[in-house]
């Protein structure tokens, strides 16, 4: 039997949704018949629409899509001047006030405290520069994830093309927007292994491979380069699988088969519709795209895409997973970890990524910004999968001035090695699954730990990755240092807690975190974090990372070192009961729902 949401788009999803969603808007949030709210929020998703969570009762979160993370002149300009004039919630957020924007780890954006009335015109303020909300959430592809600078940095295969037609022909067909799931591609030409293939329901790696054929093979639509006599080629291991959340982790599984940069695009989209005809549509907590794998089999896939492609599979060739260091827990000496800092392009200008601590960037910012990449380079801004953004096209002889510009004064190219590593999701702040918040009390646990706790010069980054329940949008289980919400008593009293776990990464080997502590009181974590560092900076060898000290220190010795204490001088930002209040830092009653000037709404409880 289908699920019911299921049954919920089949009477309407889509682009059809649209239409709908403007009708209420443009008779206000009562419009939204109370017994359907759980439908029409769920349709609503394809547009990027996503109601907040409860005691916010008419504020809703908008999710933009950007393929591969590209945010072209003027189009993150126009994203600051909605945040600024239309993201102001009724509270402000004690450390970051009010009108934002949130940079998400699928490089994109997130704004929240939109009203539904305003809707229409915010979308109408950014189509008119490109940028787009459709098939942002819900059933669908999610944002496609690339090497953020490919086309202006190095790459083994040229990825930037092939992104936007996969964003145009496969993510853009109508006919393949009902998922089963949500579906996450990623493409990486790379040879740092940026895009995170491991992470993906399909992810393409770079590799090379001696094909000997006697006959050319040929794509549906698409020439083949693989050329007679065994001659060496350039082009795409496929992996499919990968993903996290509910604890039941998975990396991305080789699926033996090695494609060309022509071949890339039928490959995507045969794996993609093969998961839209027979995915699980009934059991919605096993049927993303992992458990798919899980239930047919790397074999069995590999054999229902040689039936739909046009062209024979090759075996897997070389891939360059060995040299991978984004996120991988190599020496820094190694590669780039992220994009924060200053690089150079294949042009001979340069890329200029900043640090932007928990990928909060406040709306006056991220106008400023823009107008920096406008200055300094060609207007077009790059965001990471880590949370952070990155100005292009930086002539040497501008580079001094960008640096010294205020803005990079607070969002530092280096910053300290805690802040650096920091990523984390949405939290109770807005989203209803969370146990615990995140953002503010990761941004003072960072404030804490950089001017209490040492680590060694050779060691730029400390990878510690918050989520505030196990669905981990904010990837703990691939950090150094990954942290989990959850609730705990303590003194008699329910607080807001943390599992954390350590030893995780992305590389050549995926590794996903090892639990050390369950339910920590939010207020000892920073102690905890302090004594595992410090015990990593006295004990380590000369240039081991976090990552190798973890596995060669061992399990039990980690559990011990990893002591959880209160600290003088850090203050958690809500201790108690987060969960249940209608926004964790403001006191008194929930002034939801309001009308579109902010004004509370009278609900049948009033009456």
């Amino acid at each position: 039997m289908a699920h019911k949401k299921e049954e919920w788009k089949a009477e309407q999803y889509g682009d059809e949704v649209r239409a709908r969603l403007e009708e209420f808007a443009e008779r206000g949030w009562e419009a939204i018949p109370e017994e359907e709210h759980d439908e029409w929020f769920s349709r609503f998703k394809f547009w990027g629409v996503f109601h907040q969570r409860g005691g916010q009762e008419s504020y809703f979160m908008m999710r933009l899509t950007n393929c591969g993370g590209v945010l072209e002149p003027d189009q993150l300009r126009a994203i600051g001047e909605v945040a600024r004039d239309y993201a102001q919630g009724p509270a402000e957020n004690p450390e970051f006030g009010n009108g934002w924007i949130d940079l998400t780890t699928r490089q994109s954006i997130q704004l929240h405290w939109l009203k539904l009335e305003d809707i229409p015109e915010i979308w109408e303020k950014l189509e008119a520069v490109g940028v787009s909300s459709r098939s942002a959430g819900g059933d669908t592809m999610r944002n496609i994830s690339g090497c953020p600078v490919a086309g202006k940095a190095e790459e083994y295969v040229e990825s930037r093309e092939l992104l936007d037609e996969i964003q145009d022909g496969i993510r853009g067909d109508d006919d393949l927007a009902n998922m089963p799931r949500k579906f996450n591609i990623s493409v990486t030409g790379c040879r740092q292994g940026c895009a995170q293939d491991a992470l993906n329901d399909i992810g393409l790696e770079p590799a090379h491979k001696f094909v000997d054929t006697d006959e050319q093979s040929s794509s549906s639509n698409r020439e083949s380069q693989i050329p007679d006599n065994g001659e060496e080629v350039e082009g795409f291991n496929v992996r499919a699988g990968g993903g996290l959340g509910g604890r039941e982790p998975r990396a991305a599984r080789p699926l033996d088969i090695f494609v060309t940069r022509d071949q890339a695009y039928d490959t995507v989209r045969a794996f993609v519709e093969l998961y839209h005809e027979e995915g699980n549509r009934e059991n919605r907590s096993k049927n993303r795209g992992r458990f798919f794998v899980d239930e047919w089999g790397t074999d069995e896939i590999r054999e229902a895409l040689d039936e739909r492609l046009d062209f024979d599979l090759e075996s897997a060739g070389t891939d360059f997973r060995g040299e991978y260091t984004y996120n991988a827990g190599k020496p820094s000496e190694r590669g780039a970890h992220d994009h924060v800092g200053v690089y150079d392009q294949t042009d001979g200008q340069n890329y200029v990524g900043i640090s932007v601590a928990l990928g909060r960037l406040r709306a006056d910012e991220a106008i400023e910004l823009a107008d920096l990449a406008d200055e300094y380079g060609s207007g077009e801004v790059r965001l990471t999968r880590r949370q952070n953004p990155i100005i292009t096209d930086v002539a040497d002889e501008d580079l001094d001035d960008l640096l010294a510009e205020p803005l990079l004064d607070k969002h530092e190219p280096e910053p300290n090695p805690f802040e650096q590593g920091a990523m984390a999701c949405t939290g109770t702040e807005f989203c209803s699954l969370a146990l615990t918040e995140t953002k503010a009390r990761m941004a003072r646990l960072l404030r804490w730990l950089g001017d209490n706790v040492e680590v060694p010069d050779d060691v730029d980054r400390i990878k510690m990755h918050f989520s505030g329940c196990t669905a981990d949008c904010g990837q703990a289980m691939t950090a150094d240092i990954g942290l989990q919400g959850m609730r705990a008593r303590k003194d008699g009293e329910m607080v807001e807690a943390v599992d954390v776990g350590v030893g995780g990464g992305v590389g050549e080997e995926p590794t996903f975190i090892d639990w050390v502590r369950q339910r920590v009181p939010a207020d000892e974590l920073p102690g905890m974090i302090a004594n595992l560092v410090r015990a990593f900076a006295a004990l380590r060898e000369d240039g081991q990372t976090f990552r190798e000290w973890v596995e060669a220190t061992g399990h039990e010795t980690i559990v011990e070192l990893a002591e959880p204490e209160e600290v003088e001088g850090y203050t958690d930002p809500c201790l108690y009961d987060a969960k249940q209040s209608w926004y964790p830092f403001a006191e008194g009653d929930s002034p939801a729902p309001t009308a579109p000037d902010g004004t509370p709404l009278a609900t049948e409880s009033d009456d």
